[in-house]
């Protein structure tokens, strides 16, 4: 298993994977070394989180290789299907894989994602329109959904 560590504007984020897939993207709370040599594996990670936030980029093209149950990956599949710039709510997302109930396990799946980003969590809010918790803290979260907003704040001054 390789693993790099790259910087974002929200931090330092570490990516491991090996040439199965990208296994784990997490946002560090400490600094960090960067990486000085991104292993092969991960330089294609690495380049296009980078054109992520640089704003080139929408839409991910990796090779994913996460651990988790059946459940859990059935619902980091759907969270891939949300738009880029759009969000949905944990029942929505419930509802569009078949079981409006199971509100609180989509939510757990939710939290458990290991791929920051790129399967994107964070488009994921609370029915009423709020932010609900998020692993990388809400100020990250509001940033990422701000980064994708197609209206873009305007400066005061």
């Amino acid at each position: 298993m390789e693993s790099c560590i790259i910087k974002s504007p929200l931090g330092f984020t570490k990516i491991s994977g090996d040439e199965y897939g990208i296994t784990s993207i997490s946002i560090l709370n400490s600094d960090e070394r960067v990486t000085d040599v991104i292993p092969k594996e991960l330089e294609d990670c690495a380049h296009q989180l980078n054109e992520y936030f640089e704003g080139k980029r929408t839409q991910f093209d990796l090779l994913l290789n996460p651990e988790g149950t059946s459940f859990q990956k059935k619902v980091w599949d759907a969270l891939q299907t949300i738009p880029y710039g759009k969000t949905c709510s944990y029942l929505d997302l419930s509802q569009q894989l078949g079981d409006a109930k199971a509100i609180r396990a989509v939510a757990n799946a939710n939290g458990k994602n290991p791929l920051w980003i790129v399967v994107p969590c964070h488009r994921v809010i609370g029915s009423d329109g709020s932010l609900t918790g998020y692993a990388g803290g809400l100020h990250r979260k509001q940033w990422l959904l701000e980064h994708e907003s197609p209206y873009k704040q305007q400066s005061l001054f």
